[in-house]
């Protein structure tokens, strides 16, 4: 799998097209969630590093997360399809799929924005402090991975 740098023009631009090209009726190819919930469960990521509206692991739940999810979500191995979710980012219920689309390419062109300098160093609420490649394969590689799923 090539992993683009989200953190460049270009690789922005064409994840950003592949989102648009998403409608409230595109259909998964495998996976429970409907395409406003994958975009709403897209978004928890950023929310995790804009606001504080998710809590910060603690106690076991922390080690377990540093130590063996942490590879999976940073490393550059893509995900497999229909891999067990992480409950902080299970959608159950109904989103508007137009706002979930406009937030998560809005979080996009801000992480790009913020650029590379930004991320490198900066702690994730899950797994610590980051490389700014750690962060670029965690949001690429979650972006390709559900837009895969749904055929963008």
């Amino acid at each position: 799998m090539i992993i683009n740098n989200i953190f460049k023009a270009d690789a922005v631009e064409t994840i950003t097209s592949r989102i648009k090209k998403l409608n409230q009726d595109s259909q998964p190819q495998w996976g429970k969630m409907n395409v406003a919930q994958m975009l709403a469960h897209l978004n928890i990521t950023y929310e995790m590093v804009f606001t504080n509206k998710h809590p910060k692991p603690k106690g076991l739940m922390k080690i377990i997360l540093k130590l063996f999810i942490k590879k999976l979500v940073t490393g550059d191995k893509p995900y497999k399809k229909s891999s067990q979710t992480a409950p902080a980012f299970i959608i159950s219920d109904t989103r508007d799929f137009n706002k979930e689309q406009e937030r998560l390419i809005a979080h996009i062109n801000q992480v790009n924005d913020l650029g590379e300098k930004h991320f490198e160093g900066k702690e994730s609420l899950s797994f610590g402090r980051l490389t700014v490649g750690e962060w670029n394969n965690m949001f690429y590689k979650h972006l390709n991975h559900h837009l895969e799923q749904f055929g963008v």
